[in-house]
Protein backbone atom coordinates (compact mmCIF):
# COMPACT_ATOMS: atom_id res chain seq x y z
CA UNK A 1 0.00 0.00 0.00
CA UNK A 2 1.36 3.01 -1.24
CA UNK A 3 0.89 7.37 0.90
CA UNK A 4 -1.87 8.08 -2.13
CA UNK A 5 -3.57 5.17 -2.19
CA UNK A 6 -7.29 6.24 -3.00
CA UNK A 7 -8.53 3.25 -0.36
CA UNK A 8 -6.39 4.96 2.60
CA UNK A 9 -9.24 7.79 2.52
CA UNK A 10 -11.92 5.18 3.34
CA UNK A 11 -10.43 2.97 5.86
CA UNK A 12 -10.94 2.98 9.75
CA UNK A 13 -10.24 1.50 12.38
CA UNK A 14 -12.76 -1.14 13.60
CA UNK A 15 -13.00 -0.15 17.15
CA UNK A 16 -13.50 3.62 17.03
CA UNK A 17 -14.47 4.13 13.42
CA UNK A 18 -11.68 6.77 13.08
CA UNK A 19 -8.96 7.24 9.92
CA UNK A 20 -6.05 5.47 9.92
CA UNK A 21 -2.15 6.58 9.15
CA UNK A 22 0.07 4.62 6.80
CA UNK A 23 3.08 4.09 8.88
CA UNK A 24 5.40 2.23 6.22
CA UNK A 25 4.31 1.83 2.62
CA UNK A 26 3.24 -1.66 2.55
CA UNK A 27 3.73 -2.34 6.45
CA UNK A 28 1.05 -1.25 8.64
CA UNK A 29 -2.05 1.36 9.40
CA UNK A 30 -2.15 3.23 12.72
CA UNK A 31 -4.80 4.37 14.90
CA UNK A 32 -2.73 7.10 17.53
CA UNK A 33 -5.98 7.65 19.49
CA UNK A 34 -6.06 4.21 20.40
CA UNK A 35 -2.12 3.22 19.92
CA UNK A 36 -3.15 0.87 17.62
CA UNK A 37 -1.15 -0.50 14.63
CA UNK A 38 -2.98 -2.87 11.99
CA UNK A 39 -0.76 -5.00 9.12
CA UNK A 40 -0.61 -4.82 6.11
CA UNK A 41 -0.16 -8.54 4.88
CA UNK A 42 -0.09 -9.25 0.76
CA UNK A 43 -1.09 -5.58 0.16
CA UNK A 44 -4.12 -6.38 2.18
CA UNK A 45 -5.00 -4.40 5.47
CA UNK A 46 -5.60 -6.76 8.37
CA UNK A 47 -8.66 -4.78 9.78
CA UNK A 48 -9.91 -6.82 12.36
CA UNK A 49 -9.88 -5.82 16.19
CA UNK A 50 -7.92 -8.99 17.00
CA UNK A 51 -5.15 -8.27 14.50
CA UNK A 52 -4.35 -4.73 15.83
CA UNK A 53 -1.22 -4.48 18.35
CA UNK A 54 -1.47 -2.19 21.30
CA UNK A 55 1.63 0.33 21.09
CA UNK A 56 3.39 0.82 24.72
CA UNK A 57 3.96 5.23 25.11
CA UNK A 58 7.69 5.02 23.65
CA UNK A 59 6.27 3.07 20.69
CA UNK A 60 3.57 5.27 20.10
CA UNK A 61 6.32 8.66 20.33
CA UNK A 62 8.16 6.87 17.53
CA UNK A 63 5.49 5.93 15.56
CA UNK A 64 4.19 9.58 15.58
CA UNK A 65 7.42 11.00 14.39
CA UNK A 66 7.92 8.34 11.42
CA UNK A 67 3.95 10.06 10.40
CA UNK A 68 5.06 13.71 11.35
CA UNK A 69 8.55 13.45 9.18
CA UNK A 70 6.34 12.38 6.25
CA UNK A 71 4.01 15.45 6.49
CA UNK A 72 4.52 17.97 3.68
CA UNK A 73 6.46 21.07 4.81
CA UNK A 74 8.53 18.95 7.85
Amino acid sequence: MKPDDPLLKILVCPLDKGPLSLLDPGDALYNPRLHRRYPILDGIPQLLPSSGEQLGDAEHTRALRRLADREPGS
